[in-house]
């Protein structure tokens, strides 16, 4: 696969705590200079990132990260503050704890409240996948597609793993029609990013590959 079109499906991600703008600054950049579908960073950093980057790369946030344990109506809250600040994409993350305890109503009934809150615009579920049996992996995979979420994430880089190709390839064969997988947290390598694409995933959460393609060191989420 050509590397400008794995780098289409690239959300280039900084989510680091001790991020400055400066920092996320030049992920912006590198993002319009190399062609990624989105930048994903800090909710603090998202009206700044929109106005630095004018509609050039979309602009992708988070929700109720890393831990996923925040109410529904705080995540709520912190999906449509970044909406209004510029963002066009959100990244939530789950009750894993809901979850677990087999609270599949308020679990899907969640992602339904801040998909309405995203309205026309892109809402990425993150289940943690590391966290979770295959079982529960599967039934996130009807949850979300219930939902009408757009995405089912892998992970948040911030647990045990992230993700795996067995992962992608379950969710490839779980989801509903117009759910899109993305593959986040440790890929690595242009050929793991290829890999991940040909299993079905539509975006890769990374740092890494755009570091790869400046030629630089492959470290980080």
């Amino acid at each position: 696969m050509d590397v400008k079109e794995i780098l289409k499906h690239v959300d280039h991600t900084l989510l680091l705590q001790a991020a400055t703008w400066e920092e996320v600054r030049q992920i912006c950049a590198d993002g319009v200079k190399y062609g990624v579908a989105s930048v994903c960073i800090p909710p603090c950093y998202v009206r700044q990132a929109a106005g630095y980057l004018q509609g050039k790369t979309a602009v992708c946030t988070v929700a109720g990260f890393p831990n996923g344990s925040a109410t529904t109506a705080s995540k709520e809250y912190e999906v449509r503050d970044a909406l209004a600040n510029g963002a066009s994409e959100i990244d939530m993350v789950i009750n894993i704890g809901w979850l677990r305890n087999r609270q599949y109503g308020l679990v899907e009934d969640e992602i339904r409240t801040l998909k309405a809150a995203c309205g026309d615009k892109i809402l990425k579920v993150i289940v943690e996948t590391c966290l979770l049996t295959e079982e529960e992996k599967i039934t996130m995979c009807r949850l979300v597609t219930n939902a009408g979420a757009d995405y089912i994430k892998t992970s948040t880089g911030f647990s045990a793993a992230g993700a795996t190709f067995a992962d992608v390839e379950l969710f490839a064969g779980h989801v509903g029609p117009g759910v899109k997988i993305k593959a986040a947290g440790g890929i690595s390598s242009l050929a793991d990013a290829e890999k991940f694409l040909s299993l079905g995933a539509d975006r890769l959460g990374t740092s890494r590959i755009v570091k790869l393609v400046k030629g630089g060191e492959a470290s980080g989420y």
